[in-house]
């Protein structure tokens, strides 16, 4: 005896159902709940350092920091520069709790990554989000980082390593501090897990935004010291130094 419906009518399929833009509302032409003309207005990342993805005015070159003092971490990528609206869009998914703007931006993430690995780009045996303290994790509810990289995980299918680093020092926020204050609030901030599987491993460090790299610095040597292979490092966003238009 089934305790199923027996239903003969059409049901509802979601693949079929048609998106709306969440940036102006009109009914999008692509999978993703944004239309054509907005995506292809967004601040995507031109010509880049090869290294660390800060927007040059050329493209393959090294930016002055990655050709004097190469940083731990081997490369990042970053589709968009930190300007309207992608500033306004992680702004209101990360203190806002706007997920449905998050999974937008961590959809179009992975599709920029899958488009590097078709290129050839070493795909990751992991990715690693950038962790939270207890503390910032219970105020917000939520772990930005873990967050896209679990999305971003299951889209490329790559391994979600959340279990790897832990954040042990509540340092003040990186916003309000200067390269060279960012470098030393970071300083011990950062631990690895006991027992965690890095030996000999490729890892990407998952993040919303890279502004000075001191984060991503940390966390990599963290990791290569700790005996992994390379270090890549995924975010939706990239600032320009400061001073200068994004």
């Amino acid at each position: 005896m089934s305790c199923q419906p027996q239903y003969k009518g059409q049901v509802y399929i979601w693949l079929k159902n048609k998106q709306t833009c969440l940036l102006c509302g009109e009914t999008t032409d692509t999978p993703q709940p944004i239309c054509t003309p907005c995506e292809s207005e967004l601040p995507w990342l031109g010509d880049q350092c090869g290294r660390c993805a800060l927007p040059l005015p050329m493209a393959d070159l090294l930016c002055g920091q990655c050709a004097t003092r190469p940083p731990a971490y081997e490369r990042v990528l970053a589709p968009w520069a930190y300007d309207f609206p992608i500033d306004s869009l992680i702004t209101r998914f990360k203190h806002q709790a706007k997920w449905p703007l998050g999974r937008l931006l961590g959809q179009l993430l992975a599709l920029s990554l899958q488009h590097h690995f078709d290129e050839g780009l070493e795909r990751p045996d992991a990715l690693v989000p950038v962790p939270l303290t207890t503390r910032r994790l219970r105020q917000r509810g939520f772990n930005q980082a873990s967050l896209l990289a679990r999305w971003l995980g299951t889209v490329l299918q790559i391994p979600c390593a959340e279990n790897l680093l832990r954040r042990v020092q509540d340092t003040p926020a990186q916003q309000v501090l200067d390269a060279r204050a960012r470098r030393q609030n970071l300083r011990q901030a950062f631990a690895m897990m006991a027992d965690a599987p890095v030996r000999n491993r490729h890892l990407a460090l998952v993040d919303d935004v890279l502004t000075t790299g001191a984060t991503a610095q940390a966390l990599a040597r963290l990791l290569l010291d700790a005996g992994a292979a390379r270090v890549d490092v995924y975010c939706l966003a990239r600032t320009p130094k400061p001073g200068e238009p994004a």
